[in-house]
């Protein structure tokens, strides 16, 4: 216990806060849990034992219990800093993230040599898209605490955000030889190796984290990711569907570890089975993250009716001359890392990667719902934007901007960049549902996985996108089906680079030698030329699809690829 209980409590206090304090010490925070309750019963106003019991419940997985003891403590003591730590905490556990993030401001606030939330709060709100926060707070527990794991981390973290990759992996090596225990690091660092295409100690730092942290299991998900599984490793399997009952696993990790279980048993064509674990691994995500699909399509209608002819029509001019920016857009998983791939390859181009700042100025724009100061709006925003391309590519010709939900605010970007290229990737509904439902998304996304909710969301998706094929320019709203890409892939690519207006580059036929680090989950595909075994893989699950069987029926109706009219 923090401190003692006050001379004018009752007498049975003490003894109970005496055998809580023994179970605590003793690491075992279960059986600290009826006398803490017990004795908040009596001292309901007591914020040291609202935090002890909420701490307890945190430390067991009784979130809601934990987040109830812990506003209370922090309701009796608003300045109680650890308080506000352990209710973040909870918070973000329980998938509420913009509460979290306030609770973590508001222990840092209190207590600004808190590394430990400084990092997590970092690690928090990059989920949520807010890098340069995110790349501060790093930055703060480096400050904070640099000679400590978070502090590392924390640095290490900051590098890795700004691309810095040489120094983030000697930070990440120098916090392993400081604490050869701290699994994180060892996380970390098999990220970045993978992203780098150096798949092989990848694997073995993602061995050594689990084998360190048995609740970081979510790391199979990166390890079985660095290459497919074979026969011979059958253990592996095992070990990872063990890990299921692995005690105090939070969701996220059961998530990751359900999506990972599915990847080993796809590569052994155990399709069944794989799908039992996808169809798992969503029912953990939406229990975290619902989504309102008929919301999400009364959105877009307004974004429909708000984006007319006549209104794109006037892009040229309000917008910016400039045509720097390369948007790459579709439903994720529809072959958009591939496309930047290939256009980084040229010399003129940069990859830019997945950049939020769409999401968040499309968001402002169309919750205003207004055409006021219009066109001041959209000259800041080319402004700022440019201003982003140009810190991650200085010299760069064009840079490319591969966020998949851009495909929101084709209307809005064309309007602010008129000259803008817009390349829409399209791939076959029911293999890029299938592919969506294989893969972690982070819970900051409101985005749906799988189900019912996934086939609206499609459905949603190709109204908007026919909508833009029909008022963009064509000359600026390039389309590409992967399908054509990897069939025959000198002809598309061709087709790409002109349609960028860059002249021809040999270079672009080979996008497995791109030396980048790839952040998206296919870095192993990425690594291999062009290949076609990813067209139609949902006919090896076709006995067991589900809803997304739905997206089947509608391209057998339309006899159309995917995102045709």
């Amino acid at each position: 216990m923090s401190e003692f209980p006050n001379p004018a409590a009752p007498p049975q206090l003490a003894p109970l806060l005496a055998f809580a304090t023994q179970m605590l010490k003793a690491g075992r925070p279960a059986d600290a849990i009826a006398p803490l309750r017990d004795a908040a019963h009596l001292e309901p106003s007591n914020s040291v034992i609202q935090h002890d019991l909420g701490l307890a419940c945190l430390e067991v997985g009784r979130i809601s219990d934990a987040i109830a003891a812990l506003r209370l403590a922090v309701a009796a003591n608003p300045r109680y800093a650890d308080a506000h730590f352990r209710l973040a905490i909870a918070l973000e556990k329980s998938g509420d993230l913009r509460a979290a993030v306030m609770a973590y401001d508001r222990a840092t606030t209190l207590l600004p040599s808190l590394a430990e939330a400084w990092f997590r709060a970092g690690a928090l709100v990059f989920t949520l898209g807010r890098r340069e926060e995110a790349i501060g707070c790093f930055r703060r527990a480096s400050a904070t605490a640099a000679r400590t794991s978070y502090g590392r981390l924390g640095k290490a973290r900051a590098l890795l955000l700004e691309d810095r990759n040489q120094e983030a992996a000697i930070t990440l090596r120098e916090a392993i030889a400081a604490d050869p225990q701290n699994a994180m690091a060892y996380d970390l660092l098999g990220n970045l190796l993978s992203e780098l295409g150096r798949f092989d100690e990848a694997r073995a730092c993602f061995e050594r984290a689990i084998a360190i942290a048995p609740l970081l299991a979510g790391s199979y998900y990166d390890l079985v990711r660095c290459r497919p599984i074979t026969n011979d490793e059958q253990g592996l399997l095992q070990r990872m569907q063990s890990a299921l009952a692995t005690p105090g696993l939070d969701a996220e990790q059961l998530h990751r570890l359900h999506l990972a279980i599915g990847k080993a048993a796809d590569d052994l064509k155990d399709y069944p089975l794989a799908m039992k674990h996808f169809d798992a691994a969503d029912a953990v995500r939406r229990s975290q993250v619902p989504f309102d699909a008929a919301a999400f399509s009364t959105e877009v209608d307004r974004l429909i009716a708000r984006c007319t002819p006549e209104w794109i029509a006037e892009a040229p001019n309000l917008g910016s001359p400039d045509a720097t920016p390369i948007l790459i857009i579709g439903m994720p998983r529809s072959g958009t890392t591939l496309v930047e791939q290939i256009l980084s390859m040229h010399p003129d181009v940069a990859a830019g990667d997945e950049l939020n700042f769409w999401n968040e100025r499309g968001a402002l724009w169309h919750g205003s719902g207004r055409e006021t100061n219009q066109k001041t709006f959209l000259a800041q925003a080319a402004q700022d934007y440019l201003a982003l391309l140009r810190k991650i590519a200085p010299q760069a010709a064009r840079v490319t901007d591969k966020m998949p939900f851009n495909f929101l605010w084709a209307g809005l970007i064309h309007r602010a960049f008129p000259r803008a290229t817009i390349i829409h990737c399209r791939r076959a509904a029911v293999d890029t549902a299938l592919s969506i439902h294989q893969t972690f998304f982070h819970r900051g996304l409101a985005f749906p996985t799988g189900g019912a909710e996934l086939v609206g969301y499609f459905r949603t998706y190709r109204r908007l996108t026919g909508h833009w094929r029909s008022v963009l320019p064509p000359g600026r709203f390039i389309e590409v089906n992967y399908e054509d890409l990897t069939r025959e892939p000198e002809a598309d690519i061709r087709r790409i680079i002109a349609a960028c207006g860059l002249a021809w580059q040999d270079a672009c036929l080979r996008p497995e030698l791109n030396p980048r680090a790839v952040k998206t989950p296919s870095k192993w595909q990425t690594r291999q030329p062009i290949y076609r075994s990813s067209v139609a893989r949902w006919r090896s699950y076709e006995a067991c699809l589900g809803p997304l069987r739905a997206l089947v029926e509608d391209e057998s109706t339309s006899g159309k690829i995917a995102g045709e009219s």
